[in-house]
């Protein structure tokens, strides 16, 4: 299947160099690239892709506002990607909140914003490496000190101790792979927790995940939530 992909930047030579990158892979295909968020919006209206990628500082309307509103275009949500050359905490929070599919820096390699767009498609969250890296050390102090009285979300108390932990980092925006790494465990053991956790806590997918931790209050705003 090939993945149909509307790209939003006010710079056009961004706008160009990502089309090509994109327009080169043999299961993509850029419908549209504009110029604000505005256009975004409409055009996505008019041509219905399966991927927004989306730059967070557009004029007329800037990509977190174009965000939500995709997000409620169509029967089916569109998985939005959000760019920014800006690392700050406030970004990542409101994005996630808004249900975006995966949050990037510009500075990321081609190849590795090419993965971001197919992890996204198949319904996953993908947060640039290096920002997981800056806030792995306050993931690190949330996973350990979690209120019991956050256990009163729905089905919160249906998890293990280590199916627990999975949930915070997926809330937190972290990919399979990285995970893996925070509590060295293998790929598959991890696949095996996503799936109990997404199951036990009735949640369609991992962006579900995100909004729920955030709704419940589950990652502190000033912690990891940064995310």
């Amino acid at each position: 299947m090939t993945l149909r992909i509307l790209i939003a930047d006010d710079h056009a030579v961004f706008r160009s160099g990502l089309r090509a990158v994109l327009d080169a892979q043999p299961d993509m295909e850029c419908v549209a690239d504009v110029g604000d968020g505005y256009s975004a919006v409409e055009t996505t209206r008019s041509l219905r892709p399966d991927v927004a990628v989306l730059d967070v500082r557009m004029p007329k309307l800037d990509g977190l506002a174009a965000a939500r509103e995709l997000r409620s275009t169509g029967p089916q949500p569109l998985k939005v990607l959000l760019l920014t050359t800006f690392d700050t905490d406030e970004y990542v929070r409101t994005a996630l909140a808004s249900g975006v599919s995966a949050f990037l820096l510009k500075s990321l390699p081609p190849e590795e914003l090419v993965t971001a767009i197919r992890v996204a498609a198949r319904g996953d969250t993908y947060i640039d490496p290096a920002i997981t890296r800056r806030l792995a050390p306050r993931l690190a102090e949330t996973l350990a000190a979690t209120p019991p009285a956050r256990t009163a979300a729905p089905g919160l108390a249906r998890l293990t101790a280590r199916e627990h932990e999975v949930f915070l980092l997926m809330a937190a925006g972290f990919t399979n792979a990285e995970i893996c790494d925070q509590l060295y465990v293998g790929s598959e053991t991890i696949k095996s927790h996503v799936s109990r956790v997404l199951s036990k806590m009735d949640l369609r997918d991992r962006v579900h995940a995100v909004r729920f931790a955030h709704h419940y209050g589950l990652i502190e705003p000033d912690n990891t939530s940064g995310l």
